[in-house]
């Protein structure tokens, strides 16, 4: 089943929880919602984006309450950048085995992030290392506080069509 059969032919309930899954943001889930019944899955992927991109300040920072804070503790991060020889190439091929120091300094960036921002760092994670996302992290640090909001929300549209993408394949 497509995604579009699968969020259409979904009780309000269902969809909405499937949406949430997608984009913690309540009011894009509402907005999506409105939009069914879907044509087909480019119908879905333009409606996320038409969604997200009207996006208020309040609805970023609720979604960004939905992901789990990179770094927030170690063995997590020991446990996401393990050695990924059994992790689909198309989702996580570029991730490797990341060194202590790196898993460190990703989680203090991580803290120094959210003290900065008052939100966590966001960055859609696909095919990143972690020696990437910490430069990527590092390099947002200079960010000033509402442009840096602006780049985690695009990164939050790409995720969220990654998990669309997922939802959809998910039969």
């Amino acid at each position: 089943m497509n995604l579009a059969a699968r969020l259409n032919d979904a009780s309000q309930t269902e969809a909405r929880a499937a949406l949430t899954r997608c984009c913690g943001s309540s009011a894009w889930v509402e907005r999506m919602l409105v939009r069914r019944p879907f044509v087909d899955d480019d119908a879905v992927y333009r409606a996320a984006e038409d969604a997200w991109n009207v996006a208020s300040r309040e609805d970023v920072l609720e979604a960004l309450t939905h992901h789990p804070e990179i770094g927030a503790s170690l063995d997590a991060l020991r446990e996401k950048f393990a050695n990924t020889a059994s992790w689909s190439a198309g989702e996580q091929g570029a991730v490797a085995a990341a060194d202590e120091a790196t898993l460190v300094a990703l989680r203090d960036g991580n803290v120094a992030y959210r003290e900065r921002f008052g939100h966590i760092f966001v960055v859609c994670a696909t095919g990143k290392s972690a020696q990437e996302m910490l430069g990527l992290l590092e390099a947002r640090m200079g960010n000033a506080p509402e442009d840096e909001l602006w780049i985690a929300a695009a990164e939050q549209g790409k995720i969220t069509r990654i998990r669309l993408e997922k939802l959809g394949a998910n039969d």
